[in-house]
């Protein structure tokens, strides 16, 4: 009973957690704006999550695997549009 407790706890905190990202990614395709957002920060946001991503598959956890391989996706996304923004920005400017 109690394992399945975990499972579930682990499957909310994984759903929520993963799917928060949701709307930020479908905000930034939609507009391609990331003026409010660190390019640093989600450098060292989707690395992490790669690595989390790494974890899930050595230990073989399918709700660690799943959370964080949809979470990279989207962070993935930001990430590159917020890249292409700052080059893009760079470029003007010079």
């Amino acid at each position: 009973m109690i394992e399945n407790m975990n499972s579930y706890v682990g499957y909310l905190a994984a759903f929520l957690t993963t799917f928060s990202f949701l709307p930020q990614a479908i905000k930034t395709i939609r507009t391609k704006c990331t003026e409010g957002i660190s390019a640093v920060m989600y450098s060292l946001f989707t690395i992490g999550i790669f690595f989390w991503l790494v974890y899930g598959i050595l230990v073989e956890d399918i709700i660690i695997i799943s959370a964080n391989f949809v979470t990279f996706i989207f962070a993935f996304i930001i990430l590159f549009i917020s890249i292409y923004n700052l080059i893009k920005k760079k470029k003007i400017t010079n």
